[in-house]
C-alpha cells in the first residue's frame, strides 16, 4: 500500500477503507492520541479519546445496531486547506431494529504527519437517535428519565 501524508488523501483513504471494511487501513489511519467529536446527546455522543476507543469503542458500536453487509458508504465530497479537510458523506443501512439508516454527514478532520489527528463530525442526530438507538429516542419523547 502506497502511503501519502497529503491531507486530502489521508481522509479519502480513510473513508474509502471504511466503505470496503478494511480494518487495518482503518488503523493505521489514525494517530495513537487521535480524537473523534460526536455530538448531540445519544450514547455515543461525547469526545471519543486515543484511537482504539474510536476504533473499538465508537466506530464499533455501530457493529451490533446496523445488519451485517448492509453498510454503505459514498464519499460526496472533501475540502482541503492546510493540514485540514471537510469531507462530506452519506451512510446507509439496514438496523437490526427494522429500519433504514440513510445520514449525510460531515467530517472535519485535522491531519498530523500523514494520519487524522481529530475529527469533529456533523450529522443528523434525531435520524440517529430515531433509527439506531430507538430506545433512547422512544425515552426522550416519552419524557421519561
Amino acid at each position: 500500500m502506497t502511503t501519502t501524508t497529503d491531507p486530502r488523501a489521508v481522509v479519502i483513504r480513510y473513508v474509502e477503507a471504511v466503505r470496503d471494511g478494511d480494518a487495518s487501513v482503518i488503523h493505521d489511519s489514525f494517530t495513537e492520541d487521535a480524537t473523534w467529536h460526536y455530538p448531540g446527546d445519544l450514547p455515543l455522543s461525547k469526545v471519543w479519546q486515543g484511537r482504539d476507543a474510536i476504533i473499538n469503542d465508537f466506530l464499533g458500536s455501530m457493529g451490533p445496531v446496523l445488519v451485517p453487509g448492509s453498510l454503505d458508504v459514498e464519499l460526496v465530497s472533501t475540502i482541503a486547506e492546510g493540514d485540514r479537510v471537510v469531507a462530506e458523506w452519506t451512510s446507509k443501512a439496514k438496523t437490526v431494529h427494522g429500519g433504514t439508516y440513510d445520514n449525510r454527514c460531515i467530517g472535519i478532520y485535522t491531519v498530523r504527519d500523514g494520519k487524522i489527528a481529530s475529527v469533529v463530525e456533523y450529522a443528523d442526530t434525531r435520524h440517529v437517535a430515531a433509527v439506531l438507538f430507538p430506545e433512547h429516542a422512544t425515552g426522550r419523547s416519552a419524557g421519561t428519565e
